[in-house]
């Protein structure tokens, strides 16, 4: 080439061309090159630029971030930004001072991000000079310094002491750069989707109310996902209240609530009352946020009165209660038992009773169960059984070497636990807290489907009800009579008389124990659940749940309905236009044929498995109404586990000792952990910039 390129004006926004000398120059370096500290460039100033075979030249004039060049076009920016900052205007940093502050900068936030990913503290109680421990972050960064040169060049020690990047302040504002960043790959994915909230509220370890928020969503994948948006702290509890701090909450990320297809809580009547609820006060703003009561509380709640609203039951539970009370008082009861178990291991594996591998055997403990922790009680029930003969020996020993009140509780208890009765309640709620504990776990997966839940609900009554038959009597008795026998527990006579234990026998003349076992117990237990489980799962009734059923894939699409899902969409007037209700008919006929002919789609289980095998065959540029109805069903939230778990969490990052943490560091600190996957994703040159947005720095980058 011998002559100027006129695409060079786009390639390189600072060069000029003189045509009167057919030269090019650099506009920059012209205007500001006598004020830079740093040589060369003047072939762009003085004579002009013509090699025009050398382009490579006119990218070597750039240079690096120290070059003249570079400097020059730093000074031109804040020449035409005159409503900068006075101290932004006036610094005159260097590119090498510029270089150590980002260095500096770095480390400080690598250190951040290490603490934000395993929740630890950053701070210490002693932060001076000569503190043997400056709290985590300022440890960390001294061990980074003490071991690698690079660092220690740049921090602490060597880096100026009105610029060392690790006040507090400047940990806050790294830590809410990092959430930003966090929260931003979650925006991102949900794009323009439609979205379900889950929210739930608990106080903190400093007894602040606070609210935490979820979104389910389908992401580019297919896949029904559930993210953290974040926490906001509430004066009160009010529906209106919670609905406020949700709106601001959305609104900060610009998601409309318009675009709220579903509601997942916990059940309380300030969330799902019809009249003032939140429930209402958000359907209120989209008609189309159906709620869902939280299916895993449901079931909380049906195991909760099993336990407490059947007398044997009740009468149970009581001897439960009074047994920890017995157990639990002091350390060397808990010791006894622990040594009772392990005595009793070692017995069992002589005699070839137990198995050795990794994770079998391991220690248990006994805990109380709770009406609101899922899973409590089957929990308790399985570990009294586990531990039995080992709760009887300890039982004993209290009995015979304690004195006065104590002797007599382990004596007492003691006589309860050896009865058959005992025994027999014990096997009882192991075997019907067992089958609700696996829907229990199923429920709280977070890729969980409506359709599938109520499938896995229906699964559960069918094996009561197999259970309560007599084969299921005669099993379930051939197992508590041999696990008594092994425990030299008296096994009663089914055509005796009926002896009650602890309970005055009046109420119980001429009962027969067949009758009180079969009858009372065994069947009585578990119609109780069944009911429990029809009378608090009425949601499987309503017509909306009934028509999504038809999107079921298992069985060859057996359960498959144009009529029901074109009703089903008929609850969301706001999604489909016209002409797309009047398609949706013809396409779902293709649909079905399609899928029902491929055999990518034979094995499907779940709608989740469906959506995603859709997605990965392209089928939804073909089937693009259906799609968007399967969705819809998808976002419908079949529990609030994944918010619990926010609670869960905070409580250990926001314990007694960090009691006072301020609530945007707290909600920067739970971004971040509980949605590592997509905050190791984040960049630090992207926080670094937004760090530098927050407010006006001393150095700008």
């Amino acid at each position: 080439m011998r002559r100027f390129n006129p695409n060079w004006f786009d390639e390189f926004n600072w060069i000029e061309y003189s045509v009167q000398k057919d030269a090019a120059y650099c506009f920059v370096c012209y205007l500001f090159k006598d004020s830079c500290k740093f040589p060369g460039g003047d072939a762009f100033v003085n004579e002009g630029f013509k090699n025009w075979n050398i382009k490579s030249r006119i990218q070597r004039h750039v240079g690096a971030i120290d070059s003249a060049h570079s400097e020059a076009e730093e000074k031109y920016r804040l020449f035409m930004r005159p409503k900068a900052s006075i101290r932004e205007s006036v610094a005159s940093n260097t590119a090498q001072f510029k270089a150590k502050y980002l260095a500096r900068l770095t480390w400080s936030l690598k250190c951040i991000r290490f603490l934000l990913r395993q929740g630890l503290a950053f701070r210490g109680h002693d932060e001076t000079k000569d503190s043997f421990n400056k709290g985590n972050f300022g440890e960390l960064l001294a061990w980074l310094a003490g071991n690698f040169e690079e660092v220690n060049l740049v921090v602490l020690g060597n880096a100026p002491k009105n610029c060392q990047m690790i006040d507090h302040k400047i940990q806050k504002d790294l830590i809410e750069a990092c959430a930003h960043e966090t929260t931003k790959f979650i925006i991102d994915e949900l794009g323009n989707e439609c979205f379900a909230i889950l929210a739930d509220e608990s106080s903190d370890a400093y007894l602040q109310e606070q609210l935490a928020l979820c979104l389910r969503f389908v992401n580019k994948r297919g896949e029904p996902v559930e993210r953290f948006l974040g926490l906001v702290h509430v004066e009160d509890t009010t529906s209106l209240t919670l609905k406020e701090a949700i709106e601001s909450l959305l609104m900060k990320y610009q998601l409309p609530l318009s675009k709220i297809r579903g509601q997942g809580y916990d059940g309380a009547s300030n969330m799902k009352g019809h009249v003032n609820g939140l429930k209402k006060l958000i359907m209120d703003e989209s008609p189309s946020a159906y709620y869902v009561h939280c299916f895993a509380h449901q079931l909380q709640l049906t195991l909760v009165a099993v336990a407490k609203e059947n007398t044997d039951c009740d009468w149970f539970f009581g001897q439960l209660s009074y047994m920890l009370n017995v157990l639990g008082m002091s350390c060397k009861k808990i010791r006894m038992l622990r040594v009772a178990q392990a005595e009793y291991m070692i017995e069992a594996l002589k005699l070839g009773e137990i198995e050795t591998g990794q994770g079998l055997n391991q220690e248990m403990g006994l805990a109380r169960p709770g009406d609101t922790r899922w899973g409590s009680h089957y929990r308790t029930v399985m570990h009294v059984m586990f531990l039995y003969p080992s709760i009887r020996k300890v039982l004993f020993r209290i009995g015979k070497e304690s004195k006065g009140a104590e002797a007599n509780g382990a004596q007492t208890m003691l006589t309860v636990f050896k009865s058959f009765e005992f025994v027999f309640m014990l096997h009882l709620m192991n075997e019907i807290f067992g089958y609700t504990n696996d829907l229990c776990n199923a429920l709280q997966k977070r890729e969980q489907d409506i359709v599938n839940a109520m499938d896995l609900l229906e699964f559960t009554k069918v094996e009561l009800s197999v259970l309560r038959e007599d084969s299921g009597w005669q099993e379930f008795l051939k197992t508590v009579t041999s696990f008594c026998e092994k425990h030299n527990v008296k096994v009663v006579d089914m055509n005796g008389k009926y002896i009650p234990m602890q309970r005055s026998k009046s109420f119980y003349r001429g009962a027969i124990n067949y009758h009180r076992f079969h009858a009372d117990m065994f069947l009585g237990v578990i119609d109780r659940q069944v009911q429990e489980l029809n009378n608090r799962f009425d949601e499987v009734n309503t017509e909306l749940l009934r028509c999504m059923s038809s999107f079921n894939p298992a069985n060859s699409f057996s359960a498959f309905d144009v009529d029901n899902l074109v009703k089903l969409a008929g609850f969301y007037p706001h999604d489909f236009e016209f002409e797309e209700m009047n398609q949706l008919r013809f396409q779902l006929h293709h649909y079905i044929n399609d899928v029902k002919s491929d055999e990518n789609f034979t094995n499907l289980r779940s709608l989740a498995e469906l959506s995603m095998m859709l997605v990965k065959h392209d089928k939804i540029s073909r089937y693009g109404i259906v799609y968007k109805l399967l969705k819809l069903v998808l976002v419908l939230p079949v529990a609030t586990a994944g918010v619990e778990r926010v609670f869960s969490i905070m409580n250990l990052v926001k314990n007694k000792r960090r009691s006072k943490m301020g609530q945007q560091y707290l909600n920067g600190c739970l971004v971040t952990f509980i949605e590592r996957e997509f905050f190791l994703q984040a960049k630090d040159q992207d926080i670094i910039t937004h760090f530098q947005k927050i407010k006006d720095r001393k150095v700008v980058l």
